[in-house]
């Protein structure tokens, strides 16, 4: 058994790469840490902060824990905030733009999975 403690994990700004602003990710749970499928990650955004617009061969299960914003794919932008879930299935374009408060979530993807 393994515990993760939020304020113990170093966040990483994610805001020098290619298509993102104001991001910063916590790895809170991975194959380091044991886990043998799933990478438990927090995402915080500044307020107005974004994801690249992307898509991947795996699936994302997204709970908003703070704040507010938008997910935005190629034919639905949604609003989204605590206490909300999303679903982005494999292959979906999407992107996640935070509100005016900023927003945090928790995502988990699977971490066996390689993109061909």
């Amino acid at each position: 058994m393994y515990v993760a403690i939020d304020n113990e994990v170093h966040p990483v700004d994610l805001s020098g790469e290619q298509d993102i602003q104001g991001v910063t990710l916590k790895e809170m749970i991975t194959a380091k840490d044991g886990a043998p499928t799933f990478s438990l990650r927090i995402f915080r955004l500044e307020p107005g902060g974004y994801t690249p617009f992307h898509s991947h061969i795996w699936e994302h299960e997204v709970f908003v824990f703070d704040g507010s914003g938008l997910v935005i794919g190629e034919e639905h932008t949604l609003p989204i905030k605590k206490g909300y879930s999303v679903f982005v299935p494999p292959g979906e374009k999407h992107r996640f733009k935070a509100g005016e408060q900023g927003m945090s979530f928790v995502c988990c993807i699977p971490h066996h999975i390689k993109e061909k």
